[in-house]
């Protein structure tokens, strides 16, 4: 399960991300400027689901336990070059 809420509403926003499955649970802070979640979604959907599809996107990829704690979700792309391109299929799944 992937919980996001948005903490602050200044740009860039904040949000506390947990994921938890029967193996316990993890807790992320995520920032995003506004205009990045535009981008990622092409104005699709809330900043909210941006970086939940996020967090799907990252999950398909790596153990929960090996995401960041704290990080920016343009971060993403630099570990993973293909996650703009991949986003909008997690952000229809979400």
């Amino acid at each position: 399960m992937i919980e996001v809420t948005q903490t602050g509403k200044s740009d860039p926003l904040e949000f506390n991300v947990l994921v938890s499955d029967g193996n316990g649970e993890t807790r992320h802070r995520v920032t995003a400027a506004r205009g990045d979640c535009e981008k990622l979604t092409r104005g699709t959907c809330p900043p909210e689901r941006c970086i939940e599809a996020a967090f799907h996107f990252l999950l398909e990829r790596e153990p929960k336990e090996a995401i960041l704690a704290s990080f920016d979700v343009t971060v993403i792309s630099r570990y993973f070059p293909e996650f703009e391109k991949e986003l909008p299929r997690y952000i229809a799944q979400s």
